[in-house]
C-alpha cells in the first residue's frame, strides 16, 4: 500500500525495541561500522555482514519520503474504501479464493483466520502479489532510517532483522528489496515481523514472502492468530478480532476496510 505510510501502515512494527549501541547521526560510515559490530554480536556471520553492509550508502530519497509521510490520515472511511475496494479488485479476490481454496482451508484450519480476511489483506497490500511491492534495497533503506535519529532504535532493530533474513537463507540479498520503510513481500512485512511471524508453509525450508504464495498467506494468518484473532468470531469494529488486527494496522479506517473488503469477497 502506497499511502501515508507511517500514519497508516504501522501494524507490523514491533513496538518494544531493545536498546542498541550504534549512535545515530554523525558520520554514516562510522555508524555502519557500529551496526556491523551489533550484527556480529547478534550472530550474523561476517560473510553476510560484509556482503550486505560493505559500501552501503545513505539514500536521500528514503528520508525525503519519510518526512512527507508524517501527516495524519484525513479521509473518511467512505472516501478511502472507494479508492481501495472496487469491482475489479473484488472480482479478482473471489477468483483467488477459488484458485487457492484448498491452501486457504488448510491455513484456516491451522491458524483460525478465515480465507476472506487473508485474501482481503493480500489484495489491499499488493493486488495479490501483482502490484507494487517496492523496488528499494532493504539494507540501504533501513541503514538510512537507522542512522536518522528520530526512530533509530526501531530501525536498528529492523536492520538486524533484515540481516537475519539473509543469514537464515530465506531470501538472498539480491531479493531483499522492498518499500520506503523496508517492508518486504506480497503482504508487506517489516523484517522484524518477517522473523517473528514468517511461516514456511510450502515446506521448502525457507520463509519466502516475496515469491511463495503459501508462505505469504500462512504468515499473514499467523500474525493475526498470534495477535489473538479467533476463528468463527465477528471481526467488525468493536470486536475482539478488530482489536487483534491492530498488530496488522493500527489505523481504524484500514481495519474497517479489511472487514468491508472481506465481506464483499463472500457476498455479505
Amino acid at each position: 500500500m502506497r499511502i501515508l505510510h507511517w500514519a497508516i501502515f504501522v501494524g507490523a512494527v514491533i513496538c518494544s525495541t531493545p536498546t542498541y549501541a550504534a549512535r545515530c547521526g554523525g558520520d554514516f560510515n562510522t555508524f555502519v561500522a557500529a551496526m556491523s559490530q551489533e550484527a556480529a554480536a547478534a550472530g550474523v556471520s561476517q560473510a553476510v555482514i560484509s556482503q550486505a553492509l560493505s559500501g552501503v550508502t545513505q539514500d536521500p530519497a528514503v528520508l525525503a519520503f519519510d518526512r512527507r509521510q508524517r501527516g495524519t490520515f484525513n479521509k473518511t472511511f467512505e472516501q478511502y474504501v472507494s479508492t481501495r475496494v472496487g469491482p475489479g479488485r473484488i472480482n479478482i479476490g473471489r477468483q483467488m479464493l477459488q484458485r487457492h481454496g484448498s491452501l486457504l482451508a488448510r491455513i484456516e484450519q491451522k491458524f483460525g483466520v478465515p480465507p476472506e480476511i487473508v485474501v482481503a489483506i493480500w489484495g489491499l497490500e499488493s493486488d495479490y502479489g501483482k502490484g507494487d511491492i517496492g523496488k528499494m534495497p532493504v539494507i540501504r533503506t533501513l541503514a538510512t532510517m537507522a542512522h536518522d535519529c528520530r526512530r533509530t532504535e526501531l530501525f536498528q532493530g529492523e536492520l538486524l532483522a533484515a540481516l537475519k533474513i539473509v543469514q537464515r537463507g530465506d531470501l538472498p540479498l539480491r531479493d531483499l528489496i522492498g518499500a520506503f520503510a523496508g517492508e518486504i513481500g506480497q503482504t508487506q512485512f517489516l523484517p522484524s515481523s518477517y522473523i517473528k511471524y514468517g511461516v514456511d508453509f510450502d515446506g521448502n525450508g525457507h520463509v519466502d514472502l516475496r515469491h511463495s504464495v503459501p508462505d505469504v498467506l500462512a504468515s499473514t494468518a499467523n500474525l493475526l492468530h498470534t495477535s489473538g484473532f479467533k476463528g468463527g468470531a465477528p471481526y467488525g469494529e468493536g470486536t475482539a478480532n478488530f482489536e487483534a488486527m491492530r498488530e496488522w494496522n493500527r489505523a481504524t479506517i484500514y481495519r474497517k476496510t479489511i472487514g468491508y473488503f472481506a465481506d464483499r469477497l463472500v457476498g455479505r
